[in-house]
């Protein structure tokens, strides 16, 4: 009978301890994936969406290079076709057809308008002091 309670008394110790340990898996399991989710899933998404904005702007006149590293000016596109005509040589008519696709950014791409806020609150912050100096260098 003792042997019996001993064993029993195992076993129990043993499937509180199996239960602990099934949970400590499935909490590492999901930190894993989550860690994947903010470092790898998340990040290519968002510049994804970008690049899908950045090709649906695209307009007559910007200068773009392609995957192939190509450089060239739009000179048209083609929504049915989801195709873009480069011209590539400013002395001839040199013009090749490109899948939209292929046009990996825009070689001087627009600056954000938050950031030309920035420049100008920064250049306007300075101007008042060196006006302020310079009415009291004239007293």
């Amino acid at each position: 009978m003792d042997a019996l309670t001993s064993i029993l008394t195992f076993l129990q110790a043993g499937a509180a301890e199996g239960g602990q340990s099934l949970i400590m898996t499935g909490v590492t399991f999901g930190l894993v994936i989550l860690i994947f989710y903010f470092l790898i899933i998340r990040p290519q998404n968002k510049k994804q969406k970008d690049t899908e904005k950045m090709l649906s702007a695209i307009k007559k006149g910007d200068k773009v290079y392609t995957i192939g590293g190509l450089h060239g000016t739009v000179q048209s596109t083609n929504e049915e076709k989801a195709t873009v005509t480069l011209k590539v040589d400013e002395g001839s008519s040199t013009t090749l057809e490109f899948n939209r696709s292929a046009i990996a950014g825009l070689v001087n791409p627009p600056v954000v308008k938050k950031e030309k806020e920035e420049k100008k609150e920064k250049e306007d912050k300075k101007a008042p002091k060196a006006d302020a100096a310079s009415a009291e260098e004239k007293k």
